[in-house]
């Protein structure tokens, strides 16, 4: 399954990567369905707003093209309203339906372990956007993660920060759930490992108001660069705020939420000069240009990692479902683990046996608004 970067452009520019994926078959018949789990209320709404258009997006360049077995594709969207209980009911409606073949989970990793037993139980693939590490060494065979996971975002955030900014006193804040305890402690082993272990390692609860305390322990610890993994935008942008008017102007790596166009809409300025690691970054490839022209078209907006991983999800799949001629859920397991060298939106897909299919970041800058990409950093082991 690999093609030229011409192809890769060519075919995601004018069909999405569907008239390779699907053959052109003629789509006729009952539809698959493919069930999502997305933010349609909450503190993530917006996000998952964008989430949805990602998937859909794909859906249609798939349909457009014939669909998948010669049918078209059906996406059945519940709310999962942003919290543990909201996912875990959105999923056991989806469940009920035993005319959907796979699923679509949270990019938050707390919802996805929250979810994560159901999944189990049901036997079905799960595609997900959550980057705890821990999420895909739980034993269970029917979680398939399309973005990086936090153990690679560590690494990246901490090696850019020593070895590209020069910096060694760090400062690491992140949010106390399973995402954020998870990055946290990737980033600080990551840093160990260069010789520059935090000189401060703060915790903070989602959603809060009021980010003074947090602020003046970065300030007064000392350090001279600051690693982020925020849950929630809306913490981000308020803490991004305090964070200048406090004063504080060191430089920031953050998690890819640091990059998420709400955030961006969110804090403005206060994050002007600040860098990410963003597993979607427009400029990194052929690929994901093609996205970007795509969903700027059809959305009038910019893409983020929100989008870009539904779109890859729903892709991969489709290509699965062929490769396996079946909806069994066994065979698409089989095809999705099979999946290399495969061009995504947000990267090459390589699928190892634990449902990791991208191993390495994108390091990009804030510059006055707008996301630069700079590099992008592999890891092989």
């Amino acid at each position: 399954m690999t093609l030229t970067r011409r192809e890769v452009a060519a075919g995601l520019a004018v069909g999405l990567m569907a008239p390779y994926l699907i053959g052109r078959a003629k789509a006729q018949g009952a539809t698959i369905k493919i069930g999502m789990c997305a933010p349609v209320t909450g503190p993530a709404a917006e996000s998952g707003g964008y989430a949805i258009k990602g998937a859909k997006l794909a859906l249609e360049a798939v349909n457009k093209a014939g669909g998948v077995l010669g049918r078209p594709l059906e996406l059945i969207v519940e709310d999962d309203q942003t919290t543990n209980p909201g996912i875990v009911l959105a999923f056991s409606k989806l469940a009920a339906q035993p005319d959907i073949v796979a699923f679509l989970s949270s990019v938050r990793s707390t919802q996805v372990h929250a979810m994560a037993p159901d999944a189990l139980k049901l036997g079905k693939p799960v595609m997900f956007g959550g980057t705890d590490p821990n999420l895909t060494k739980l034993g269970n065979p029917w979680l398939f993660r399309f973005r990086p996971n936090d153990s690679y975002s560590g690494r990246v955030i901490a090696d850019y920060g020593v070895n590209t900014l020069g910096k060694k006193k760090w400062a690491v804040l992140h949010s106390t759930d399973a995402f954020g305890t998870a990055g946290g402690k990737a980033l600080s082993e990551a840093l160990g490992k260069l010789g520059a272990p935090p000189l401060l390692d703060q915790g903070y609860a989602n959603q809060s108001q009021d980010f003074t305390p947090v602020v003046l322990a970065i300030k007064s610890s000392g350090a001279d660069i600051l690693g982020s993994y925020f849950t929630f935008e809306n913490d981000l942008g308020i803490f991004a705020r305090q964070l200048r008017q406090l004063g504080v102007t060191i430089p920031w790596v953050g998690s890819p939420s640091i990059t998420n166009v709400t955030a961006l809409k969110l804090a403005g300025p206060a994050l002007y000069g600040t860098y990410g690691v963003a597993d979607y970054a427009e400029d990194s490839s052929d690929a994901a240009k093609a996205f970007g022209k795509a969903y700027r078209d059809a959305v009038k907006v910019a893409p983020d990692n929100q989008s870009s991983w539904p779109f890859d999800a729903v892709t991969v799949l489709a290509a699965a479902i062929n490769k396996a001629g079946s909806t069994e859920p066994g065979k698409i397991r089989e095809a999705i683990l099979a999946t290399k060298k495969f061009p995504g939106a947000e990267g090459e897909y390589n699928f190892d046996d634990k449902g990791d299919g991208l191993h390495g970041y994108n390091i990009v800058k804030n510059d006055k608004g707008s996301i630069v990409f700079d590099k992008h950093i592999e890891f092989t082991d």
